[in-house]
């Protein structure tokens, strides 16, 4: 009986060495876009965890206040949106800002007697730390304009907002908020741009796709 014969038996099985055999090729795909369901639905505006350390992890929310001659949304957008929060002296804000954590959202709120409403949204990418004469500085990044500015009369207005910190603290450059009270702000603004809320984009993408015939 030859060698390959006792082999097959079994008694010797195992002793040849495994032929390494061809990995069969992968090919790339496309996710398909998943249907959108029509009707009312609320403005979402939490954002996808950017990655895995994220992930699980709950964000804290704030609002940050600045006079608009001093700092404003255009400026924080030409420069890169990036800017040093600093220059804060009040001890109640500055534990604020000690409190923020990397990715920490923050609404970028307008003050001063001209213009006092939430313009846009903001993301701390770099935690508290001291910088010269300033004795706490954060680092925080545009996310996105609100689609809808928010006033402070609109928002006082609001039945669900009554108490807020906004409100009773008005002097407070550095306001913690909640979850909550951050959603209710969100929907008054129809959100803001990059909080992942693409409904309007898939809808003028339909009502090309629908009027490509005549």
């Amino acid at each position: 009986m030859s060698f390959f014969g006792l082999w097959r038996l079994g008694p010797f099985k195992g002793i040849l060495p495994m032929v390494n055999q061809p990995t069969p090729p992968t090919f790339p795909y496309k996710r398909l876009k998943q249907p959108q369901r029509k009707g009312k639905s609320t403005v979402s505006c939490k954002r996808k965890p950017e990655n895995k350390k994220q992930m699980g992890k709950e964000n804290q929310y704030w609002l940050l206040k600045t006079e608009p001659g001093e700092w404003s949304w255009e400026d924080q957008a030409s420069n890169g949106g990036m800017t040093n929060w600093d220059g804060v002296k009040n001890k109640q804000a500055q534990k604020h800002l000690k409190a923020m954590k990397l990715n920490d959202l923050c609404f970028f709120y307008h003050s001063g007697a001209s213009a006092r409403r939430v313009v846009g949204v903001v993301s701390v990418v770099k935690e508290w730390y001291q910088s010269g004469e300033h004795e706490v500085v954060v680092d925080v990044q545009a996310i996105g304009e609100m689609r809808r500015p928010v006033d402070l009369k609109e928002m006082k207005d609001n039945d669900k907002l009554k108490g807020l910190t906004l409100f009773r603290q008005p002097r407070l450059s550095v306001v913690p908020i909640s979850k909550e009270v951050w959603d209710i702000v969100c929907e008054l603004g129809g959100g803001y741009e990059g909080d992942g809320n693409a409904a309007d984009g898939d809808d003028d993408e339909e009502e090309d796709d629908n009027g490509g015939e005549d």
